[in-house]
């Protein structure tokens, strides 16, 4: 049975599938496509910790389907910016599991994440299936994936 981890960048799969469907991602749907897949061995989501009752009910559901969540806080800087990404844990999470698992599956349209595909296919014989909003995807990621499911309406509550 393949072994897999997911990698689910929570922020940016909100506000892309929020962008362009005005709706929300089913982890619940994604969790039960996966598991037809091959065995989940690692799941984690990484979201940003506002303190908000609504995100922790979300983060609580997450915890429900079987990923271990994973906060930073948000930090709004003096300048009127806010900081609060994920992409260094996601990536040091996976290459740290790449000798554990066969497949990654990420969850993000975020270009940064073109490089750690790449590398965990090149140097650890990982392949990667991706999930994310089409529109909102950079090519690189998409090219550099093995798979690519985009997030359309089947994938939405």
């Amino acid at each position: 049975m393949k072994r897999i981890a997911i990698f689910a960048d929570v922020q940016n799969i909100y506000y892309t599938t929020r962008h362009t469907f005005n709706r929300q991602f089913n982890y619940r749907l994604l969790w039960q496509r996966i598991a037809e897949l091959g065995t989940i061995h690692i799941a984690n989501a990484y979201a940003i910790d506002r303190g908000d009752p609504q995100q922790q009910k979300f983060q609580t559901a997450l915890r429900h389907i079987g990923f271990e969540v994973k906060l930073k806080p948000y930090i709004q800087r003096l300048d009127g910016s806010s900081k609060g990404d994920w992409d260094v844990g996601i990536t040091i999470d996976a290459l740290l599991c790449a000798e554990q698992v066969d497949e990654v599956v990420l969850l993000s349209g975020d270009g940064d994440f073109d490089l750690l595909l790449q590398t965990l296919r090149q140097r650890y014989d990982v392949s990667s299936h991706l999930f994310s909003v089409a529109e909102l995807t950079a090519k690189s990621l998409i090219n550099s994936a093995d798979r690519w499911t985009e997030i359309d309406g089947t994938l939405l509550q």
